[in-house]
């Protein structure tokens, strides 16, 4: 019998606090340490402030000793006030025994205080954090990525669009393992914990609204899916999918993949390159890496350039691209550089002498 699914199971119908643990904000590293200083910091500006509002208003308050309320005795009723210790039959009644309780024994009850609940308030304060985050970030995030699958081709990917100057908040990542996505939020990256193929999982991600989209799931299946679900989310987004088996490209094309990449062939061709000029897979795998070394890039053309042939250019091009279609630097059309194209061309990350 098939268990009819249950409306909490759409993500999409969540509030924000329901998506804490499945969205993962990336966060700031603070060591323990600087997290206790902050505190402490904090509960002294509290202090500071009640110590004002009590002195401002002296005359309202009465001593047992009926002498008045002294700065002294601001600073002595705040701190027992905000430390929760109250009133009882022994109570300091010399300067020097509320200047010890002001100086040692209240530090040494915050100091209690902060190991006994600092723990469970952290973990309170951190989940309603996220919860503002995620509903913040649900409600502006615009143009970003998404990367579908975060193994050894998702990592890849997520390392050249980091390089490319985007920054780490605006790449999600959609996996199901935990692992992997631990490692993304290490990197301050989005992630969303669920599986790429449904498709409420990938609305969280904000699949409607990316710029460009990232399938590298390990099956050829579940590419598919993904990418099919993905194009009718996002009719105009840059979909780049990866295929293990090259009969399977058109399947991914129909769905709707801008581009795909057949990852076994293109291992192979490498492989059976190094065995006889393994010095071209070494500049090819440069040319790949995108920090270091060398890398294909693409720009606009300049005013400059335009009328002029892409094979005089300083830069090393290797093709033209004109109304979204490529063209090889040695083919007619790209004989003249036109307003409005773009170039493919070799460019230098690091020094030539690094």
């Amino acid at each position: 019998m098939i268990r009819p699914k249950r409306a909490t199971d759409d993500l999409t119908a969540r509030a924000e606090h329901d998506l804490v643990g499945i969205i993962r904000m990336p966060e700031s590293s603070v060591s323990p340490v600087t997290s206790i200083l902050r505190r402490i910091v904090w509960a002294v500006l509290a202090l500071f402030a009640a110590v004002l509002l009590v002195y401002l208003d002296r005359d309202g308050y009465r001593d047992v000793n009926e002498d008045g309320i002294s700065f002294l005795d601001a600073i002595y009723y705040a701190t027992v006030s905000l430390s929760t210790t109250g009133y009882g039959d022994i109570t300091p009644a010399s300067d020097s025994a509320r200047l010890i309780n002001i100086l040692v024994i209240t530090p040494l009850r915050i100091l209690f205080l902060i190991v006994l609940v600092g723990t469970t308030l952290a973990v309170l304060t951190e989940r309603s954090r996220q919860a503002f985050k995620i509903q913040r970030w649900r409600s502006k995030v615009r143009d970003h990525v998404v990367v579908v699958g975060y193994g050894t081709k998702g990592r890849s990917a997520v390392s050249a669009v980091l390089s490319d100057g985007v920054e780490p908040s605006r790449i999600v990542v959609v996996d199901t393992d935990q692992a992997m996505l631990d490692a993304a939020s290490l990197l301050g990256l989005v992630t969303v914990h669920g599986s790429g193929t449904r498709s409420d999982v990938l609305r969280v991600a904000g699949v409607p609204r990316a710029k460009s989209i990232v399938v590298a799931a390990s099956r050829d299946d579940s590419a598919v899916l993904i990418t099919l679900t993905a194009r009718e989310m996002a009719p105009n987004a840059q979909i780049v999918a990866a295929v293990r088996e090259t009969e399977n490209v058109h399947l991914l094309r129909q769905s709707g993949a801008n581009q795909v990449v057949v990852s076994s062939e293109t291992a192979g061709r490498l492989l059976g390159m190094a065995t006889h000029t393994p010095t071209v897979v070494d500049m090819v795998e440069d040319l790949i890496t995108p920090d270091e070394g060398l890398a294909i890039a693409e720009r606009e053309v300049e005013q400059t350039e335009v009328g002029g042939s892409p094979r005089h250019l300083p830069d090393i091009v290797l093709g033209l691209v004109r109304a979204g279609k490529l063209y090889r630097v040695d083919s007619s059309e790209a004989d003249a550089i036109e307003s409005g194209d773009r170039l493919l061309y070799i460019r230098k990350v690091t020094p030539a002498e690094d």
